[in-house]
């Protein structure tokens, strides 16, 4: 299959387009500078220039591809209704040229448009108002293409996809850690974060371009609830620092913006049970913690 993929690049893409061209794929890969372009050659990819606002450049990609896997998203958080816009553009521009072709279209989005408080599966609908519903949009887009002849499909990731090189919730957690001197949580510290390894969530976008049916909700979690306080007091022990609860008013100011404070006390407990059987997906890497312990994110000097 000549797959057309968006954010190929970014902390997942070049795990997933690795996993792609191993299993004898062709990938072309949205390439908007120089490096990006580098990058995606290094990994056996072919660059296409182009960004998510390029449209003309998005629609050639999909029409010459067999399937479109779309990781990208961006652009400035302070204006979520922008963003929003993006990417609902961007997949519109990627899934028009697949109509009653019966190609794949992935789209990605998060388990963090889910409703917090309770585990939930991929048959539960995301919450219009939660944390991350300006990605809802473009779940309903991408899927929105399943009635028009497209093989489509969405993979909400957990909010931890962990590895190597992670630069993403955990290592600014870690961040905060190291420059405050304590390893903090929220409250009594048992809500709960999906996580999944990036190798394995890179075999899942690769299951889906390969056979997920039109409209599937697909759960990229490995582990359907850590706790933020298990994480805290790893972080802790590593570094040989304190742990500590703090009040929700007190995170606002102690992380990196009071948004991020929300994340670390939301909890969103997910099942991937459904994704399993339908795709024989089996998670085999490490977990979060095991990560933690052995990994890369705690390898630098202690305060």
């Amino acid at each position: 299959m000549h797959v057309f993929v968006t954010g190929g690049t970014g902390q997942t893409g070049p795990a997933v387009v690795a996993e792609l061209v191993a299993a004898g794929h062709s990938v072309t890969g949205l390439a908007r500078s120089d490096a990006a372009a580098a990058r995606l050659e290094s990994l056996g990819a072919t660059p296409h220039r182009g960004s998510l606002d390029d449209l003309d450049s998005l629609r050639a990609g999909a029409a010459a591809a067999d399937g479109v896997l779309h990781m990208a998203y961006g652009g400035d958080f302070s204006d979520l209704d922008a963003m929003t816009r993006r990417d609902r553009t961007a997949i519109e521009a990627l899934g028009r040229p697949l109509e009653h072709s019966g190609k794949p279209l992935v789209v990605t989005s998060g388990t963090l448009v889910m409703p917090a408080g309770r585990e939930t599966t991929e048959r539960d609908e995301p919450d219009p108002a939660g944390i991350a519903a300006f990605r809802v949009a473009g779940e309903r887009a991408g899927l929105g293409f399943a009635a028009r002849g497209v093989r489509a499909s969405v993979v909400r990731l957990a909010p931890t996809v962990h590895g190597p090189e992670d630069h993403g919730f955990i290592p600014m957690l870690i961040a905060t850690a190291r420059k405050t001197g304590v390893s903090a949580y929220i409250g009594d510290g048992a809500n709960r974060w999906p996580a999944v390894h990036r190798l394995d969530a890179a075999v899942l976008f690769r299951l889906a371009l390969e056979k997920a049916p039109a409209g599937s909700v697909l759960h990229g979690v490995a582990e359907s609830g850590v706790t933020l306080k298990s994480i805290a007091e790893t972080i802790a022990r590593r570094l040989s620092l304190p742990t500590t609860s703090l009040t929700p008013t007190e995170a606002a100011a102690h992380f990196v913006s009071p948004f991020m404070a929300t994340a670390y006390g939301f909890d969103g407990p997910v099942s991937s049970t459904h994704t399993r059987k339908l795709l024989d997906w089996s998670p085999t890497h490490p977990t979060l913690l095991e990560d933690l312990e052995h990994g890369d994110y705690l390898t630098g000097p202690t305060p």
